[in-house]
């Protein structure tokens, strides 16, 4: 008597136990390398932003930047990071950028809107309770209701 080759029901339904196990084990964990991704974008994003705030108000301390006395030094929006300012101690009259481009949050569901519209902005003259847009930009947070992987809420970062 000649003995059939092939797989066993008991075998095949052994082997497709083992991949579901091991895809229900993969998938929270790629699900996770995902949102740790887009935390350290978003932490990027937030470096890059504040320090272009930063150069921002230095270069006007240093008078490079006209100003009034009711100014706080910081740039009326986040496009005049981009676009530039006139650097009045340039003899060429050069002007002054600070990022070659806004960052988008990285946790913005809204992927339609400019990248300056993902952001929150605060104001210098705003509360760090509650913040909110004014005359400058003093600060930027992320606009996402969720929570980081450390529990603290993304618009507190």
């Amino acid at each position: 008597m000649k003995r059939a080759r092939g797989f066993t029901l008991i075998e095949l339904l052994v082997t497709v136990t083992i991949v579901g196990l091991l895809a229900s084990i993969a998938l929270p964990l790629s699900e996770l390398a995902t949102k740790r991704n887009n935390e350290q974008e978003l932490r990027h994003a937030l470096r890059e932003i504040r320090e272009a705030l930063d150069a921002y108000r230095r270069a006007s301390d240093e008078g490079r930047i006209p100003r009034s006395l009711e100014q706080s030094g910081y740039p009326p929006t986040l496009a005049a990071l981009v676009d530039g300012v006139t650097d009045v101690k340039s003899a060429s009259g050069s002007k002054l950028r600070f990022l070659r481009r806004v960052p988008r949050d990285p946790l913005s569901a809204n992927g339609s809107v400019s990248a300056e519209s993902t952001w929150g902005l605060r104001s210098y003259e705003s509360p760090i309770e509650a913040p909110r847009p004014g005359r400058d930009v003093f600060d930027v947070y992320s606009t996402s209701e969720g929570a980081g992987l450390n529990g603290v809420p993304y618009k507190e970062w």
